[in-house]
């Protein structure tokens, strides 16, 4: 049988039986969100490709290699968002959001990279991103991270490690990147071929390479933490005593280097090993320059994002997974007159039981096969409308997850009935 048009390699449908555990987890998140105080911003998918290569870094692996870039037909260059700051960032530009003011803000969506597609890490994949621009010491930042903390403790998720690291100023890495640059280079004949493209453009980034070849070199390589000015070392020292009141423990990493231009002093990532080399769940750090560098006023800010497909695989093995949605009701209705009345019915129902879902059969069917649907659907109750059922102006109620009998009821009792058998069933809970 022909299956149509495949899908684009890398761009996953997220069917019916998966997206339960996608609203639970963005149930969770929202509220959370609320609780800290950050406010939900929707921006686009689409933004000017000049937007990635001012924020990103114009020689970065994602402008040069990941983005999904083209012309408009007036030859504009345009890109899908490939990550959410930058463009969350320009919304505060755009709409004077960021003018002499403070904003704690978080976004959800799509993101598009052009990268081989493997578990947990796709072409088109989703995000969650928390962001506070204007704050500039080292509370927001611990207040960032133990919002994800809470997120984990929240859906129930455990083993997820935090590890932390400093990449001071722009000025004070200047410094060590000078002597990277000088150490990779006496190892030059050594160095992969992503290596010595990156040595030229981010040397910083080789400290991020997966190739196990690379690793005893990297091993040896200097730490940025040892070219740290005083301010970003008082900062680094202020988060990691926040982390320790609040008994949040982190690992310190002086390897972490993150993958995006624009991070200045703080960095940090979320990992797990249970889902395989794809092992950051949630990652993130100061950017304090981005602002400035996009058009505004100078400006510090910090923020983080998770992926949603890593997150939901997460709960999904962990077995915290809410299910599918499930119907409280399922209305099986024999016979012409039946359907009219029934769907009359299922809306006084809807109407006069708020939060009661009612799924009504359609498309006719034998009562056998109805009451089967009925089972399959989950529902507690099935309301079975048949002609004599019309005639007598009732209708029949079967219970289907408890052994208790069939019952008929005046239809202009349903309503009452129906309240009161599923209040006894979420007792009996």
């Amino acid at each position: 049988m022909s299956k149509g048009i495949p899908p684009i390699r890398g761009m996953n449908d997220i069917l019916p039986a998966q997206t339960a555990t996608w609203q639970q987890v963005e149930a969770v998140a929202r509220d959370l969100f609320a609780a800290y105080g950050y406010q939900e911003i929707r921006v686009p998918l689409l933004e000017r490709t000049e937007l990635f290569k001012r924020s990103i870094g114009e020689l970065s692996d994602i402008v040069m290699k990941e983005m999904y870039t083209f012309e408009d037909r007036n030859g504009e260059s345009l890109t899908l968002r490939p990550e959410g700051t930058a463009g969350i960032v320009r919304a505060g530009l755009s709409n004077g959001l960021l003018y002499n003011q403070r904003q704690r803000l978080w976004c959800a969506g799509a993101m598009f990279r052009y990268e081989r597609p493997q578990k947990g890490r796709y072409r088109q994949f989703h995000q969650l991103d928390a962001e506070a621009l204007g704050f500039a010491g080292p509370d927001v930042d611990a207040e960032l991270i133990f919002l994800s903390a809470r997120l984990w403790r929240e859906l129930g998720l455990k083993g997820l490690k935090l590890k932390i690291n400093s990449l001071g100023t722009p000025e004070s890495r200047q410094l060590y990147r000078k002597k990277l640059v000088k150490y990779f280079s006496a190892h030059a004949e050594t160095l992969d071929d992503d290596s010595k493209r990156r040595l030229a453009a981010n040397p910083m980034r080789i400290l991020d390479s997966k190739n196990p070849k690379m690793s005893g070199i990297i091993a040896d390589a200097p730490l940025v933490t040892d070219f740290l000015d005083k301010e970003s070392e008082k900062h680094f020292a202020g988060l990691r005593r926040y982390l320790d009141e609040a008994g949040c423990e982190y690992q310190l990493e002086p390897r972490l280097v993150r993958g995006l231009d624009y991070y200045t002093r703080t960095v940090f990532e979320w990992v797990t090993d249970q889902l395989g080399a794809q092992d950051a769940v949630c990652s993130g750090g100061r950017y304090d320059g981005l602002v400035e560098q996009l058009g505004g006023k100078s400006m510090p800010a910090v923020g983080w994002a998770l992926g949603m497909e890593r997150l939901v695989a997460l709960v999904e093995q962990a077995g915290l997974a809410s299910g599918q949605a499930t119907p409280d009701v399922f209305f099986a209705m024999l016979g012409e007159d039946a359907e009219f009345k029934g769907m009359s019915l299922a809306e006084m129902l809807r109407n006069n039981l708020g939060g009661v879902a009612v799924e009504c059969n359609a498309g006719g069917g034998s009562f056998k096969n109805q009451l089967k649907r009925a089972d399959q659907s989950g529902a507690k109750l099935a309301l079975i409308l048949g002609a004599e059922e019309c005639a007598a102006g009732t209708i029949a109620i079967k219970p289907l997850r408890t052994e208790e009998p069939q019952q008929s009821c005046e239809q202009g009792k349903l309503v009452d009935r129906v309240r009161q058998l599923l209040a006894a069933d979420e007792t009996d809970v």
